[in-house]
């Protein structure tokens, strides 16, 4: 996929102001620090389409990219760790669970992971919070660079069979990434133009 177009349209924290053209949408969500905002410039091959920082907790808005004028990236806040007040994570994991259960537009999520670090508690049970509210996401490991080949392959083989003790009777479709490699943006596009094939506005 060439990207021709990466426009920012609107940040909030109300699902009910995110725009209404019917065309398909993909949200990056992780915990604070997993390197989402590199991720995104990354695929997009922008330097700060999202704004990058060393602060965990920087990105606190549903914040939507029109990309080639046919669909949306999300950036999402992370959940988890982030130094905010205790209302404020508060407020914006709630509208983070509002929008997962209300846009009608979401057709996947990628829930990003950082492949150095044992599978996190937070990240499996976001996980199968979105498994038992019927979201489909799929997993990206992120900062494959920092790894050896080998003992990338073994963290990656750790992570899916943890997920295979627990709750999950086949393991969701992922992908490995690296943003200063350029690794991993193949596939997730081939992956978006798959699923945006299918998609159609019929259903709003």
């Amino acid at each position: 996929m060439k990207i021709k177009s990466a426009n920012f349209v609107i940040s909030n924290s109300d699902v009910a102001k995110c725009p209404k053209e019917p065309i398909p949408e993909y949200a990056f969500i992780g915990r604070s620090n997993v390197g989402k905002s590199s991720l995104i410039n990354m695929l997009m091959e922008r330097k700060n389409l999202a704004k990058t920082s060393g602060r965990p907790g920087k990105t606190q808005l549903i914040n939507h990219f029109k990309i080639n004028d046919n669909w949306f990236l999300v950036d999402l806040p992370g959940y988890g760790y982030a130094r905010v007040s205790k209302k404020e994570k508060k407020t914006f994991q709630k509208y983070i669970t509002n929008y997962f259960e209300q846009r009608k537009q979401l057709v996947c999520s990628f829930i990003l992971v950082d492949v150095r670090h044992e599978p996190q508690k937070v990240d499996m049970e976001f996980m199968e919070w979105m498994g038992e509210s019927g979201i489909p996401f799929c997993i990206t490991f992120t900062k494959a660079d920092k790894l050896k080949p080998k003992a990338l392959e073994k963290n990656v083989d750790t992570y899916i069979q943890k997920l295979l003790e627990g709750v999950w009777e086949e393991v969701p479709k992922y992908f490995i990434t690296s943003s200063s490699k350029g690794i991993g943006r193949d596939d997730i596009f081939e992956f978006i133009s798959e699923v945006n094939k299918g998609f159609s506005s019929d259903d709003f």
